[in-house]
């Protein structure tokens, strides 16, 4: 049986992380998150790379990346932010690929933020997008990050559009309304396959 792959998208602060917070403490399931993998990305050549680009402007006192700086660079530019994704992305594709492979054949989710942008699409069986009112994911990416609004409409920019996401997904689940509802729909959404019978953790 082909192994179920399920890749969570969607725009930041969408509720990403409480559904595959959910599938994992529900149902038991495996969760490959690519914004821990991005995270570590930054270590080596990769490392070096981003210092001769940007000297100590990323950086702090500490020699630590101040990722507040380099956000701050990356979501101002267009080809700033392309550049980063282009250093981050195939790092993150083999780490994905590899820890799925450790995981075969049971169900993996992978939660892709920039699923379709970075045309990951091919490392899952099933896209998953979620999404809400576009309000309210401004109030919580502002809440959360503790952005102003002018950041945070930058950082929301710089992403595909929900609207896009919704129409290239398989599910699409929203989450504008309570966590019940929400949680109702992944239900669905994991039960609806001829792939499987999922059960509740004890």
């Amino acid at each position: 049986m082909q192994q179920r792959i399920i890749g969570i998208t969607g725009g930041i602060a969408t509720g990403k992380t409480k559904v595959s917070d959910y599938l994992r403490d529900t149902y038991g399931l495996p969760i490959l998150d690519a914004d821990l993998y991005a995270r570590n990305a930054l270590v080596g050549d990769r490392l070096l790379k981003l210092q001769e680009r940007y000297g100590k402007l990323v950086f702090d006192d500490h020699g630590n990346i101040d990722r507040r700086k380099l956000g701050a660079i990356v979501f101002d530019s267009a080809s700033e932010l392309q550049w980063l994704e282009g250093l981050i992305h195939p790092y993150v594709r083999e780490c994905l690929i590899s820890e799925a492979k450790c995981r075969e054949p049971s169900t993996v989710v992978m939660v892709i933020p920039l699923l379709f942008e970075a045309h990951m699409e091919n490392l899952v069986t099933e896209t998953w997008a979620i999404a809400c009112d576009p309000q309210q994911q401004l109030q919580r990416l502002m809440s959360r990050s503790h952005l102003s609004e002018t950041e945070a409409i930058q950082r929301i920019a710089s992403q595909m559009s929900q609207s896009e996401k919704i129409e290239l997904a398989d599910v699409v689940i929203t989450n504008s309304a309570n966590t019940e509802d929400l949680f109702l729909q992944v239900d669905l959404a994991l039960l609806n396959s001829p792939m499987g019978i999922y059960s509740r953790q004890a």
